[in-house]
């Protein structure tokens, strides 16, 4: 069964609907994040649906907020053994009703204040980025080593924000000089040093199974307590990464992706 949008008939008020994830309130301090089986691209939500793309969404993250997690916090709200998600949220939602529409494609999270960027890491030259290094030999207006060929890898995971446009509109690609003006340039330094460890630590792991991610887009939120940065949203899934088959790939061409615009 695919699920395309969820109705809880009011036990917890909706959020919002984004392009792929149905947003809920559980109280003050925390949101349920519900990831359908919608599908996006360019900004655009299609008509059409892929039965559990959501489940496969949410256990994509659940894994990698686990492997990141030495590494930064993340939003996920701590599930004590024994216990599941619905023994934190109303009880009715535990009727099957309501549990076929948020099991194993729910996540319960922390409320965070949200850094306005895109957190965008690219290791491979591929996409916007190639076809703007082909015009001017930059990425983001970052300038580049000359002779790169399409889909290589850069020499180092290089920062390429972009801005965080509202649902329907495009995020525009900014240069992290940009970036430090908006959010300001200690901050937006702190989240590209962070964003890009995450990444190469990332892609170091996917390499050994055979798996290149060229580039990922992190979102991240502050702890206005502490000042600590949060890992928030989704990681590493087919909606906010190119994965490419390592066996195949050649430098010089476009790669077969598995990402949700293959």
């Amino acid at each position: 069964m695919s699920i395309t949008k969820t109705e809880l008939d009011g036990i917890l008020p909706l959020v919002a609907r984004g392009k792929v994830r149905d947003i809920y309130e559980v109280d003050a301090g925390t949101l349920l994040f519900v990831a359908t089986d919608r599908i996006s691209a360019y900004d655009v939500i299609m008509e059409n649906s892929i039965p559990e793309k959501g489940i496969l969404l949410t256990k994509l993250s659940e894994f990698w907020f686990k492997f990141l997690s030495n590494d930064v916090r993340n939003h996920l709200v701590d599930i004590a053994p024994g216990k599941t998600i619905f023994d934190y949220l109303p009880a009715k939602l535990s009727e099957p009703k309501y549990k076929t529409q948020l099991e194993d494609r729910s996540l319960l999270v922390h409320k965070h204040k949200l850094i306005p960027l895109e957190v965008i890491v690219r290791g491979y030259i591929t996409g916007s980025a190639w076809k703007e290094y082909v015009k001017t030999g930059t990425v983001h207006g970052l300038k580049q080593p000359q002779g790169l060929k399409e889909s290589q890898e850069f020499p180092e995971p290089i920062f390429t924000p972009s801005t965080k446009a509202e649902q329907g509109e495009h995020d525009e690609n900014i240069s992290p000089a940009q970036a430090a003006e908006l959010v300001g340039e200690d901050l937006s330094r702190r989240v590209a040093e962070l964003a890009v460890k995450l990444y190469s630590k990332c892609k170091d792991y996917a390499k050994e199974k055979g798996i290149i991610i060229a580039d990922t887009k992190f979102e991240f939120g502050i702890d206005e307590k502490t000042n600590e940065i949060i890992l928030v949203d989704e990681v590493l899934t087919p909606d906010s990464s190119r994965f490419w088959n390592g066996a195949s790939y050649k430098v010089g061409e476009s790669q077969d992706s598995y990402d949700k615009q293959f």
